[in-house]
């Protein structure tokens, strides 16, 4: 048996990262459906439950295709549990990729993205398409981006924070772990972890959100 197995199906960007697999010549091997629901493999019949993945499945690389923070580290936790031990790391070949890049196990980049040089990408960090992350810019793991976002140079993102679509990060600014920025937001100072800023300049809104949609991820 080979291929790259889909662990959470519960999200539409799925339909993303197998476009991704495709385009770099891989196979999918399954979609593991570890919640009850809509399933959005583009082919369903592929969706298996946690506990109908044999010895084979369980042996292949996986990626985690949920957006949300707290989902992922959820899903990744539970694909641990369930015998799952080879993350995939998938830069959609659309992406070119500087040699100095680090990449942590289970990332994931989108079609349409640029990458700086001496950038760092966190375990499970999730990049959605056409987002540019500057060089040295530091993204700790479970971190998600959403489309078209820009993080200038030496930009630094705590664990689990989300900036959301087309949002620009000025340089050398730290967001804080679990923090999210509004779609949009501009901004240019540093982001306490648990908070929500929204605007141009960015401003706080709310603290002690706990993360993205009320989850942390801890």
């Amino acid at each position: 048996m080979s291929g790259i197995v889909l662990y959470g199906t519960g999200s539409p960007v799925i339909v993303d990262v197998e476009e991704s697999l495709h385009r770099a010549g891989l196979t999918l091997a399954a979609g593991i459906r570890n919640r009850p629901g809509a399933c959005h493999l583009s082919e369903p019949a592929r969706g298996l439950a946690p506990d109908a993945a044999g010895p084979g499945l369980r042996a292949l690389p996986f990626l985690v295709p949920l957006f949300t923070p707290a989902q992922r580290h959820a899903a990744a936790t539970e694909a641990a549990a369930a015998g799952f031990t080879r993350p995939f790391t998938l830069i959609d070949p659309s992406v070119p990729a500087p040699r100095s890049l680090e990449t942590g196990e289970g990332a994931y980049v989108n079609a349409g993205c640029t990458l700086g040089g001496g950038a760092r990408l966190g375990a499970f960090v999730f990049v959605n398409r056409g987002a540019s992350i500057g060089h040295h810019a530091r993204l700790d793991a479970f971190c998600s981006l959403g489309p078209g976002v820009v993080l200038a140079g030496h930009v630094t993102l705590g664990r689990g924070c989300v900036v959301a679509t087309g949002a620009i990060v000025l340089p050398e600014i730290t967001i804080g772990a679990n923090a999210v920025v509004g779609a949009g937001s501009v901004v240019t100072r540093d982001v306490p972890a648990g908070c929500l800023v929204l605007g141009n300049p960015a401003r706080i809104v709310r603290e002690g959100i706990g993360g993205y949609k009320g989850l942390p991820v801890p």
